[in-house]
């Protein structure tokens, strides 16, 4: 039990194997874990996997890895070159702020320097606030459509959309 009365639950059996102090910093890097899990989703817009082939999905999952990787390579380049730390950088704008600076800038052979300072100035400019102890209700904010699950292939839908009409929503 820890000082404020919690009490954290573990499939442990000896309670003496691993203090309660470690136990509670685990817990804190818990909620990075689920962040970065949410920068993968939904920051880089996978939260759903439209391949069609177990090969394919892979290599999406892949894919969306080594994006992630290389933001947070990008985010550790400019913590160090700003002093601060990495976590104190937003993901989200450091996707934002990349994506834009390589659609605008005008392609040229060589990278200057300054254009890759250019890039991290704009990455640094928005900080993460301090959330030590933050906590997040587990529910979801978007209700769900009312409309059916699509269970049958889509040209057969179609197909019975133009014959019969669409459905109504259920209520």
């Amino acid at each position: 039990m820890w000082r404020d009365g919690r009490t954290l639950v573990t499939t442990m059996l000896d309670a003496r194997q691993v203090s309660s102090r470690t136990l509670g910093e685990l817990y804190a890097q818990r909620w990075q874990v689920e962040l970065d899990l949410r920068a993968i989703k939904t920051t880089l817009g996978k939260e759903v996997l439209r391949c069609q082939t177990p090969e394919m999905v892979e290599k999406a999952l892949w894919t969306y890895l080594l994006a992630y990787n290389l933001i947070r390579v990008l985010m550790v380049e400019v913590a160090g070159r700003s002093s601060i730390h990495p976590r104190d950088i937003s993901f989200k704008h450091t996707v934002q702020m990349t994506l834009s600076w390589l659609i605008l800038r005008r392609p040229r052979r060589r990278r200057r320097r300054t254009e890759i300072g250019t890039l991290c100035g704009m990455i640094v400019q928005c900080e993460v606030g301090k959330r030590s102890g933050h906590v997040e209700p587990r529910a979801r904010k978007r209700r769900s459509k009312s409309f059916p699950w699509l269970k049958v292939p889509r040209p057969v839908a179609q197909a019975q959309a133009r014959k019969s009409g669409y459905r109504q929503n259920p209520k």
